[in-house]
């Protein structure tokens, strides 16, 4: 065992340090600098989990990792590498979900400390809840651009990371991109990668063919190795570049239209354990699509360009369009001088039209509904990487706050905000006070309740269990019972027992306004009781509401069945997402504009920013220039500071986690974690 530090830590601190038993979830871009940290710090008993591994575009961020480890486990090699700063040390390493079951409440009471240091809600999910059945104290932490956050969760003392409604999640593990899209904004950012590829500055953060290394499509490590390595002997990479490859074609369309829609595809759908719970992709053939009849719209010379950008095309005219812009693009790049790019703009018709072709065709290959130019061009304007240095200071900051609670002063622990600009007192970490837990949290409330509104005759078992249960309420393995005092099986997590319900409606079951549905997650010691409204009158597109939460959206996947509305990058089903890949391999996505909450979001951040100003939290700033905006696609976080609330008046309304959730970053409690 390593000896206690002595020097800065008190001898009892230091001795708490040395036995502290100690979690790190994700070996990532924080994890990397955590463990570092950790080892450094004095603690000699850590555990390490994580699900990924090593790929060369990490290597520029993730600094205990080097181009021989390629393939590897990320957890294996990060052990190995941190021993070195501290042969004593007694680390194990995990190569695997944290949702795996194996992982239960008995194996987190045996710690001290968790630390995550993960990139997905549903993980993220996870672990509060099973920090909370095991009443063990977790530190939560994130990181989105120059911003960062990390804050303190224990039960009974603050809240939970689900103890306030959070905006819909918008990073994305890099396998989520190249292999499994969901969503459209994961073909929008993918067909961004391909113009950077193609026509830009090549970045291995970037790369868009077939990730062989997808944890999910492995799930022993030597086979998600073995993939790995395939081709990348000793981490000696013999890749041909796709601009290079691009260029030997002669910028054929044809060729690029194959490669990408058709060759890519087939290969994706020979790692068959991706779809066993997601619909798989089907690959275009280009001869086939131009057998296809144009849109009569094409056809005819619209005389309005904002109806045209408004307008959702076929395949065919996608196709066409995809073509005349890699021809346009191509020569645009000839024009140039040798080793400069073309620059993604927004408003370069050729680029927008790369990227609207490109994605839009990628939504059609995986059975999305495709979107206008209008739609693309809004989301794909704002989107930026993380940053490396962010990740440093975080991993240090949740260092600080784990010795304040081995000290037993967790009293003293804080959310801390790492801003992008000083505030008025000069300071970029900015403390805000722990939040009791909410008494109305469905999770770490003593008995969790909450009431769903949903017309019972058109939601089916199999909605209930997969967009209400596993997504909305983020259970692992639910099993439902029917309260009618027969204790009717509903739902069974035993797979096959209950498969002939998934498509029969609710009210098949006898279940109407009033009814008590229970539903368990026995993995994750966790119970809810779910009470029925039944309602004919949801709006349109609003497939269930949480009475008090923000409406569900189902949107234009509604008319895709098998196709299930999918957040966090995750699959539709039974199995969300488990990469806990670091931030800074995401794709961080920003809005630039301050209007899109919903007044339901806004009533919750205002009664929040009251109670964070009723403790004297340093919590008002000053709101960046629209100009300033439209500059910098980095997201803009109003400065914070302890004086200033009298002085900024309506100020006070706009809260720091206002700003980072528009912008792309997940709440704790009335914070917000990126």
């Amino acid at each position: 065992m390593a000896a206690a530090l002595s020097g800065p830590l008190s001898p009892e601190l230091a001795q708490a340090v040395s036995q502290a038993r100690v979690l790190v979830v994700g070996a990532g871009g924080i994890g990397c600098e955590l463990l570092k940290n950790l080892v450094l710090t004095g603690f000699s008993n850590i555990y390490v989990i994580d699900l990924d591994t090593i790929d060369v575009s990490n290597l520029n961020r993730q600094f205990l990792f080097q181009k021989k480890h390629v393939g590897r486990s990320k957890s294996q090699v990060a052990k190995e590498s941190v021993l070195q700063f501290c042969p004593e040390a007694n680390i194990i390493a995990y190569h695997d979900s944290i949702m795996n079951p194996d992982y239960n409440v008995e194996f987190f009471r045996q710690f001290t400390l968790v630390m995550n240091a993960l990139d997905n809600r549903a993980a993220r999910n996870h672990v509060n809840r099973m920090c909370l059945a095991a009443d063990i104290p977790l530190i939560e932490s994130g990181t989105a651009g120059y911003l960062g956050q990390v804050t303190v969760i224990k039960k009974g003392v603050t809240e939970c990371y689900e103890c306030q409604p959070k905006p819909t999640q918008k990073t994305f593990p890099g396998c989520t991109i190249r292999n499994t899209p969901s969503e459209p904004i994961h073909c929008i950012v993918w067909a961004k990668y391909l113009f950077n590829q193609l026509f830009g500055e090549e970045d291995a953060d970037q790369e868009v063919s077939p990730d062989r290394a997808d944890p999910e499509a492995a799930w022993e490590p030597a086979e998600a190795e073995a993939r790995a390595l395939a081709s990348n002997e000793d981490g000696e990479i013999k890749r041909v570049s796709t601009k290079e490859w691009a260029k030997s074609t002669g910028y054929d369309p044809v060729k690029l239209f194959t490669k990408l829609f058709k060759d890519d595809i087939r290969y994706l759908l020979t790692m068959d354990k991706l779809w066993r719970k997601r619909k798989p992709p089907v690959p275009l053939d280009w001869a086939e699509v131009q057998k296809q009849e144009q849109n009569i719209a094409d056809q005819q010379n619209e005389s309005s360009a904002v109806l045209k950008d408004q307008q959702v095309l076929n395949v065919r005219s996608y196709a066409d369009l995809f073509s005349k812009s890699v021809k346009t693009l191509s020569l645009h790049l000839a024009e140039k001088a040798d080793g400069e790019a073309l620059i993604w703009d927004k408003d370069d018709p050729s680029a927008m039209d790369f990227v609207t072709s490109a994605a839009n065709l990628r939504m059609h290959v995986f059975g999305m509904n495709m979107k206008s130019r209008f739609d693309i061009k809004s989301m794909a304007g704002n989107i930026i990487p993380a940053i490396a240095t962010t990740n440093a200071v975080i991993a240090g900051l949740i260092v600080l706050e784990g010795l304040k609670i081995l000290s037993g002063k967790i009293d003293q622990c804080r959310t801390i905000f790492l801003n992008k600009q000083p505030n008025p007192r000069k300071k970029l970490l900015v403390p805000c006070a722990l939040d009791p837990p909410n008494p109305n949290c469905y999770v770490c409330a003593s008995k969790p309740e909450v009431t769903v509104k949903l017309n019972t005759h058109k939601v089916t078992v199999l909605t209930l269990q997969d967009k209400i249960l596993k997504e909305k309420f983020a259970m692992v393995a639910p099993d439902v019972q029917i309260e009618d005092g027969k204790g009717t099986i509903l739902i069974s997590s035993e797979e096959g027992e209950t498969e002939a319900n998934n498509h029969r409606k609710l009210s098949d079951f006898g279940i109407r306004n009033g009814t008590r549905l229970q539903a368990d997650d026995f993995l994750q010691d966790y119970t809810l009781l779910i009470n029925v409204l039944h309602s004919e009158d949801l709006e349109k597109d609003v497939e269930f509401e949480v009475v008090g939460d923000t409406p569900e959206r189902i949107g234009p996947k509604a008319s895709e069945p098998t196709s299930k509305n999918i957040s966090n990058g995750s699959d539709d089903g039974a199995q969300p997402s488990t990469s806990t890949a670091p931030e800074q391999d995401d794709v961080v996505i920003v809005d630039s504009e301050d209007e899109g909450t919903s007044s339901n979001t806004d009533d919750v951040e205002n009664k929040s920013r009251k109670r964070k100003l009723e403790k004297g939290c340093e919590c008002v700033g000053a709101k960046k220039s629209r100009t300033e905006q439209e500059q910098d696609d980095l997201m803009i976080v109003e400065s914070e500071d302890e004086g200033a609330a009298s002085s900024l008046g309506e100020e006070e309304t706009r809260s720091h986690k206002r700003k980072l959730e528009e912008k792309g970053c997940e709440c704790v409690g009335a914070k917000s974690v990126c």
